[in-house]
């Protein structure tokens, strides 16, 4: 695949995967290509037993994502065809595991929505940020005024998708978007070591944890506790198939 193409890589190393935007030249912009490559590689990672934690970071030294590429844009056709394209944002919210973003440099309109849509950002502070979608004459599409919402409230949501103007790592980290701003150059060591750290806990825990906090911004705080309760039921019963196998000798199977 050529570079007006881009690409995104899938890799494992023990229980960590990584999801790597792999267009540096163009500061990993996204073209239609890698929206579907991004769907793969979240499968990938669904399907994937050993991997426990995934990572998704932008190659080079410049950027995650600079957003979607603008000219690979006027390749649809019409409206209807933008409206029926494959879309990156479900397969990203659709992954079981912890999900982690180590950005750096840019992150703007699609970048910035894959950010938003991992669990937990680790941030470098000479990242700059921005949904420059109204200054085109559009709305966004990827996720932004629905995660920036939760987030940060209803009022930074507006200031920074009414505007479109870009912003530091430290106003977002002051917005609530950022878990771990770390020095410029450790964003990736410090996702791996949080993601080493998650995935050395039970699959079943953190992939339990993730569910009951993404259900819990949609469900009553009634219907979220007994959503809690079976997820728990689900740990012990996990816990206890594990001791039945040690006991009868198939722990190893």
């Amino acid at each position: 695949m050529n570079d007006t193409d881009g690409t995104v890589r899938f890799e494992l190393t023990g229980n960590l995967a990584e999801i790597i935007l792999d267009r540096p030249t163009k500061h990993n912009a996204l073209t239609p290509q890698m929206y579907r490559d991004i769907g793969v590689c979240c499968a990938q990672a669904n399907d994937t037993d050993a991997a426990h934690v995934v990572i998704f970071r932008g190659a080079g030294e410049r950027a995650f994502c600079a957003g979607s590429d603008i000219t690979a844009l006027e390749g649809y056709e019409d409206f209807w065809a933008w409206r029926n394209r494959f879309d990156y944002l479900p397969p990203i919210l659709g992954l079981r595991k912890p999900s982690i973003a180590a950005v750096k440099g840019w992150a703007l309109g699609g970048g910035l929505e894959i950010a938003l849509a991992c669990d937990l950002r680790v941030v470098a502070p000479s990242s700059i940020f921005a949904a420059p979608e109204v200054t085109l004459g559009w709305s966004g599409a990827g996720g932004a005024a629905q995660h920036l919402t939760r987030m940060c409230g209803y009022g930074q949501a507006m200031k920074v998708l009414l505007t479109g103007a870009r912003f530091d790592a430290a106003e977002a980290d002051r917005m609530g978007m950022v878990e771990y701003l770390v020095e410029d150059g450790d964003e990736l060591s410090q996702a791996r070591e949080i993601a080493a750290t998650i995935a050395g806990h039970s699959t079943v825990a953190t992939q339990a944890v993730k569910s009951a906090v993404r259900r819990a911004m949609d469900l009553t705080v009634d219907q979220g506790l007994r959503n809690e309760n079976e997820l728990m039921s689900l740990c012990f019963a996990k816990r206890e198939l594990a001791s039945l196998k040690a006991d009868t000798g198939d722990g190893n199977r």
